[in-house]
């Protein structure tokens, strides 16, 4: 779980734009980030196999 601080600091207009810290929008977790979805692996597995995230679906074959 990110910090207030942390948090704080990564919605602040960065000087540089590789500075940008994109964040899961659910934990605040900075790693394993999926763009498409504004959502980490972990949060986005949880809500994908609970059918929450439209057109997604568990593969198998």
């Amino acid at each position: 779980m990110a910090t207030s601080a942390q948090i704080a600091k990564s919605l602040r207009h960065p000087k540089f734009s590789t500075r940008l810290v994109r964040r899961c929008w659910r934990c605040g977790r900075t790693r394993g980030y999926i763009r498409k979805f504004q959502l980490c692996r972990i949060c986005f597995r949880e809500l994908a196999n609970r059918g929450d995230v439209p057109g997604i679906r568990k593969s198998s074959w």
